[in-house]
């Protein structure tokens, strides 16, 4: 028997997809026991063409006489609840017909009538338009009882403009809130602050704001979003009569892939690490892959390190990491100070909003993800050598087995049972191998205070010792093949996965391109480059710096020695994990192809998450029917220019890139806009010391280095693994993003060329044939022409 109206109390959750937004959230409000007036769905299957189906209003009359013995005098409030209707994308808010105040059978009818004729207006169909859904709504039908309303008001549990989260605030009228709605009365505004519920409005309403306050927590949390909901008070009693996301504090839509993290909340965003590693718009296959592995070793609550997504560039939230530590430790101060240490120093006043967590908040919250962290790092510190050790091995076995798959069920039980456990640990141990950074920047700080800024640089470039750290192999392993030293095929198996572009899965790597090694070689010849002279000279200036710390200090040679050892231990750990994770990561790259050709969609795999992959390879089916508009919007990303390093607040990038005055170093929504300076200097970090004055040369990505001359200055947005090949060409290195311990920072550093990162705008001040003198022990770059 097809089921055609159901009670908020009966509505069950696999009927609640058909009772609309509205309806939905009312019978699942009501049956968790909040103070909603009762009340019933006219589901669509009670219509036949623009009738109610017979059986279907005998339906509605018991349910109306049931709700009347139970209320003398009864009215009744008939609203839409289309299918499409308050989601986190559109809420549809005041386009389908409400009618109010109606008793009678007969009028209760014809108001079922209107609303659902309503599908069909004009302006609904004009809303559509705009959100982009299409034109044909399915809608449900609420009927509820009315409550004599004294206080009809909104709350929202986030500020629906700039997204704070600070305070709940909140507006109501005396009477009915159509008029607050419509506007027809003055409202009376309050607000509750979220840590310690404090009550700031008129004292009328203030008895009933802790429960409101309590019910409106309790809700978010539950519903995992901010929520804008409806209440009234009547006979002295709170009602709550209906909650829907802030579609203005919405991340998008992931089925679309218009993704922008930036408009959920105010908070700060941050490229300056992540930016390197991954500096591609990325698809949503590789976006979805990261935020899984962010999540895994993740327990900050919403703070992603390596996934925040603004339009397919990857950002960190650190407002949600330094609200967590703040609400810990009852202060700033610690959180600001590691945050600086790992981000860099935040632009003087810029504010960083905060999150309003309470300690035992987030003891709860983290414990948990805390405990899980400590036991996965000890596991993987102590297998990580041996890892390292055989990963290469796996990842040759492991693709040459996904090469031999020949359904779609062995290709999935090889991913569940090999690949996907295996990319995990490796992830792991990139993030456990991270933490050894920390000794070299603790010992950084220590002779900055003891020799200065230029020889404690000079002092930690050397921390490859007798080795080499695997993120100088593909820049070294040119040197060897022209020497004779090492073959082609020794090249690629060491170095292969390794690229500009190695995060983003959609992208071939240098192993899959046969003539990308001759290019290299041919610009290596053409350039008279040689790495060895480079490392040569760096080694002479790191001893000149070690026999004046033995001058200066004696008593403290031995501690420097062995201080030394350990950040140089740390270092190699660090850049043979992250070389060892980029190879597995690339290993899911053939698994996706593979996939693609068992599946028939090709490389359109890369613009399905992976959970959609695996849907498809399990015949469980995934909708491919979006990857169409995904590829659209990624390749509106892509046309992008990059963003600022450092977001504050609710960033849309097409606005942006319209202002002739855009700033690349930080975008702040709180503030007027300040045109960037026309000082004669650019500040960024020291990354590698050195003075030298030479011609710039702004490069936009790696596969330019042609257009780089010998001796020229090298200045791009971000440099990573992929740019190495380059640097023995170009006199000194100049960057937008990076930090003392970013990429570029630390292969300048042991090729003995000065470097500046992190200055914010280097590649809009600058233009290719600026003179420029590059100090990069001071972090200081003067402009000369």
């Amino acid at each position: 028997m097809m089921i055609m109206v159901k009670s908020f109390k009966e509505l069950t959750p696999e009927l609640q997809a058909y009772a609309g937004g509205k309806g939905g959230m009312l019978a699942k409000m009501f049956q968790d026991g909040y103070p909603v007036p009762e009340g019933f769905v006219v589901l669509p299957s009670a219509f036949e063409g623009e009738k109610l189906n017979e059986n279907a209003w005998k339906e509605i009359l018991n349910f109306l006489n049931t709700i009347r013995k139970n209320n003398e005098g009864a009215i009744f409030a008939v609203r839409s609840s289309a299918l499409s209707e308050d989601s986190a994308q559109a809420s549809f808010a005041g386009e389908f017909e409400t009618v109010l105040n109606v008793g009678t059978d007969k009028e209760i009818q014809e108001a079922i009538y209107e609303v659902f004729r309503s599908r069909q207006s004009e302006r609904v169909k004009a809303y559509s338009s705009i959100q982009g859904i299409e034109e044909a709504h399915q809608i449900a039908v609420v009927v509820q009882l009315m409550v004599p309303s004294e206080l009809s008001g909104v709350l929202f549990t986030a500020d629906p403009i700039s997204g704070s989260f600070v305070n709940i605030i909140g507006n109501y009228v005396h009477g009915l809130g159509e008029q607050l709605v419509s506007g027809e009365a003055n409202a009376y505004n309050f607000t509750i602050s979220r840590s310690k519920g404090k009550y700031d409005g008129p004292d009328e309403f203030k008895k009933y704001s802790v429960k409101l306050y309590q019910y409106a927590i309790m809700l978010e949390k539950k519903l995992g979003s901010p929520q804008d909901i409806e209440w009234a008070v009547a006979n002295g009693k709170l009602y709550i009569l209906q909650a829907r996301p802030i579609t203005t504090l919405s991340s998008g839509n992931p089925d679309t892939y218009e993704i922008n993290e930036s408009l959920a909340s105010d908070a700060l965003w941050v490229n300056t690490n992540v930016g390197e590693a991954i500096p591609d718009v990325v698809t949503p296959f590789t976006w979805s892959l990261v935020r899984a592995l962010d999540i895994e070793s993740g327990f900050v609550p919403g703070y992603y390190l390596w996934s925040g997504n603004i339009c397919g560039r990857i950002y960190s939230n650190i407002s949600q990491r330094l609200s967590a530590i703040t609400a810990l430790y009852g202060s700033s101060k610690l959180g600001l100070k590691i945050l600086g240490e790992v981000f860099g120093q935040i632009p003087e006043g810029l504010t960083i909003p905060a999150y309003p967590f309470t300690r035992m908040e987030v003891i709860k919250t983290m414990l948990p993800g805390i405990k899980y962290y400590i036991k996965k790092n000890k596991e993987v510190a102590k297998n990580l050598p041996e890892f390292i050790h055989n990963t290469p091995d796996w990842c040759r076995s492991t693709k040459a087995c996904i090469k031999t798959k020949n359904t779609k069920e062995e290709l999935l039980n090889l991913w569940k049972s090999e690949i996907e456990p295996y990319n995990n640990e490796a992830w792991w141990g990139l993030i456990v191998s991270g933490s050894k950074a920390v000794l070299a920047l603790n010992l950084s700080k220590k002779l900055t205070k003891l020799v200065g800024t230029e020889d404690a640089n000079t002092l930690l470039s050397n921390l490859r010792g007798n080795s080499e750290l695997a993120s100088l192999g593909p820049v070294m392993g040119i040197s060897k093949v022209l020497r004779g030293d090492m073959s082609r095929e020794e090249y690629y198996r060491q170095n292969g996965h390794r690229g500009p572009h190695e995060f983003e899965l959609s992208i071939p790597d240098p192993s899959e391109d046969e003539n990308w090694l001759e290019r290299q070689i041919k610009e290596f010849k053409e350039s008279d480059t040689n790495a060895d002279e480079l490392l040569k000279k760096q080694r002479i200036q790191y001893e000149a710096a070690w026999k004046r710390f033995v001058e200066r200090y004696p008593n403290k040679v031995k501690w420097l020695d062995k201080q030394i050892a350990k950040a140089s231990e740390g270092a190699r750990i660090r850049e043979a994990a992250r070389s060892e994770f980029v190879r597995v990561f690339r290993v899911v790259r053939t698994f996706a192809l593979k996939a693609g050709e068992l599946t028939g969609i090709g490389d359109d795999v890369f613009f399905l998450y992976i959970n959609e992959i695996e849907d498809l390879l399990s015949d469980r089916g995934t909708n491919i029917n979006h990857i169409l508009k995904r590829k659209e919007n990624y390749e509106k990303y892509k046309a992008l220019p990059p963003f600022p390093s450092i977001i504050r607040g609710r960033f849309n990038p097409l606005e942006w890139v319209k202002d002739p005055n855009r700033r690349m170093d930080f975008y702040d929504s709180t503030m007027p806009l300040a045109v960037s300076s026309d000082s004669e200097i650019l500040k960024g970090f020291a990354g590698a010391t050195g003075r030298i004055e030479g011609t710039v040369r702004i490069l936009s990505t790696p596969e330019e280095g042609e257009k780089l001359l010998p001796g020229e200055i090298l200045v791009a947005t971000t440099t990573n693994v992929g740019w190495t090949p380059l640097f023995p060409r170009a006199a000194a290195i100049i960057t937008d993003v990076g930090a003392p311990l970013s990429h570029a920072a630390i292969v300048a550093r042991e090729l003995g060329i000065p470097a500046v990162v992190g200055c914010g705008n280097a590649t809009l001040r600058l233009k290719t044939g600026d003179k420029v003198i590059v100090d990069g022990g001071q972090g200081i770059v003067h402009i000369l022409t």
